[in-house]
């Protein structure tokens, strides 16, 4: 009896170390994990070498503590590159991929998260992932029957196809594309906007891609969300939609085909401001591929929304807008007529006032350019609103530091110059003849008054009366060059007098010659009175 006694007390010593044992691996890794919840505590805990006790705590027996050890994991790896290249090099995701094929959902997710958060950092590290094995592992977990997981795995493989082309066809031959769609269809908020994005993700790269996308139905079943009422949702949606439209005239008619009008068109006014930016970029996106694409937003009555949307928005925002506008005004007279009728060129001279960033001001000045290149009627309409002073003063404060600035200067060129071309209202032309306007801009200016001016005599007299003419005679132009030519040609519209009357030095020329005509006359009047003298009052009285 005592031995009995004795043994079971032992059994007990024995199981209770064991127990505490469990519980205090279990209580680090939980307390490690909540700590890497909190960036602040991530550089001491590398500092620790947790990365190493964490990686044996993986392959531990219970299942509590792998999970934990996932999740604090998956915390440092998402923090930055070094923790993430860490988790590669410790060989953790072979033993992350067979758990996703053998552990429960809890585990599941949390290998998955860990998966995800080291191959975001780069395409290297996501190379990694891939070579691993983890791309089948997440794919298969889109089958599963818990929506988290499911989620969790999409995230994993939008967070791999996001870096570049190769990548993305290894999420494609996988098989993943039909199973995303599948997700997008579930009843769970958070489950279709990570599938949504990852379609995103994939088609982005290339037409093979964005067509992978679109012929497994995705569009059918992602466009009519647009409706949907939650914004997240609707910005993955809305990105999608331009990622599978942006690579070719097919790809577009097939988003517009899902039939997203006019619904894009109340997303240009969506609270949210990256529903409003994403919904500008799919409509930019379509319209820029033909004239009939951008017929269609025009009649959807997307031009008046995108103008709204110009104005209201700042910044990079912007960018989209601004460009829609230019592209179609691009294709032809009356696409680029109902951009000038539905008040588009006001905002866009604005922003060459109000923004600062190069390439923004830079796809402006190209929209300008295409809304007024094409009559004298459009062009009429561009220089109303102060567009040639507001792209002169943008080209002449440009600085030649980048590339982008001189990209810049190049587009403002061409505006100006296509813009000058058809305009026929000369006295719209003159802010730029009397301000410092470089010479390799005046020359357009003045090609075109030599143009307009010997048919047109109202316009002759008026470029006398406001000194026009004048200011003519004053530029200093390179013999032979074309702003030589234009002088010449506009000098031969007038009289040789009133040339040589307006040319500087003219009137000192011309007193002088009247002092020369005057000073002989002068010593004839002196003599003439001598004699008179001597007439009136003689030198001697005769006897």
């Amino acid at each position: 009896m005592t031995i009995v006694n004795g043994s079971s007390n032992t059994s007990r010593i024995v199981q209770g170390v064991f127990d505490k044992y469990q519980k205090e691996r279990l209580s680090f890794v939980q307390t490690v994990a909540d700590l890497a919840s909190r960036e602040t505590n991530i550089p001491a805990l590398q500092q620790a070498g947790v990365m190493n006790l964490l990686r044996p705590l993986l392959l531990d027996t219970v299942p509590g503590i792998q999970q934990s050890a996932a999740v604090a994991l998956g915390r440092l790896a998402n923090y930055n590159e070094e923790l993430a290249t860490a988790v590669v090099d410790g060989s953790i995701l072979p033993q992350l991929v067979y758990s996703l094929s053998e552990q429960n959902r809890f585990y599941k997710k949390a290998a998955a998260f860990v998966l995800r958060a080291v191959a975001k950092h780069s395409a290297h590290l996501a190379k990694s992932v891939v070579d691993s094995g983890a791309v089948e592992a997440l794919v298969n977990c889109l089958e599963e029957f818990d929506p988290t997981v499911k989620e969790a795995a999409a995230w994993g493989l939008g967070y791999i196809a996001r870096h570049n082309g190769e990548l993305s066809q290894s999420i494609i031959t996988a098989g993943a594309i039909p199973l995303l769609v599948l997700c997008v269809q579930e009843p769970e908020l958070s489950l279709k906007r990570i599938a949504a994005s990852s379609l995103s993700d994939i088609a982005k790269h290339s037409t093979e891609h964005a067509q992978a996308v679109a012929d497994s139905g995705a569009i059918n079943h992602i466009a009519p969300l647009l409706a949907h009422p939650d914004a997240k949702l609707k910005r993955q949606v809305t990105s999608a939609l331009a990622q599978i439209a942006k690579h070719s005239v097919d790809l577009a008619e097939a988003v517009v085909e899902g039939e997203i009008f006019p619904q894009i068109v109340n997303c240009l006014k969506d609270y949210d401001v990256y529903v409003r930016k994403n919904s500008a970029t799919l409509i930019c996106e379509l319209a820029k591929h033909s004239a009939e694409l951008s017929q269609l937003v025009v009649n959807s009555g997307s031009v008046a929304a995108m103008v709204d949307y110009v104005q209201e928005s700042s910044g990079n925002a912007r960018l989209p807008g601004i460009m829609t506008l230019g592209y179609i005004a691009a294709f032809s007279e009356t696409l680029a007529l109902s951009v000038i009728v539905a008040k588009g060129v006001a905002p866009l001279v604005s922003i060459l006032h109000e923004e600062n960033e190069t390439h923004i001001k830079s796809a402006t000045t190209w929209s300008l350019g295409q809304i007024g290149r094409h009559t004298s009627e459009h062009a009429k309409s561009v220089v109303e609103q102060g567009a040639l002073l507001a792209l002169l003063k943008t080209y002449t404060g440009i600085n030649n530091d980048d590339d982008m600035s001189s990209d810049l200067k190049t587009k403002t060129k061409r505006a100006l110059k296509s813009i000058i071309e058809k305009t026929l209202v000369l006295p719209a032309l003159e802010p730029l003849l009397h301000h410092e306007t470089p010479s390799n801009i005046l020359k357009y200016v003045l090609n075109q008054y030599s143009k307009v001016l010997p048919h047109d005599v109202k316009a002759r007299r008026n470029f006398v009366t406001s000194g026009g003419l004048k200011r003519v005679q004053e530029i200093q132009a390179e013999e032979g060059s074309k702003l030589a030519e234009s002088i010449r040609r506009i000098n031969e519209v007038y009289p040789e007098e009133i040339v040589r009357y307006y040319s500087p030095g003219y009137s000192t020329a011309l007193l002088e010659k009247l002092e020369e005509q005057l000073k002989p006359e002068v010593k004839i009047d002196q003599k003439e009175s001598q004699n008179s003298t001597n007439i009136l009052v003689p030198t001697s009285i005769p006897v």
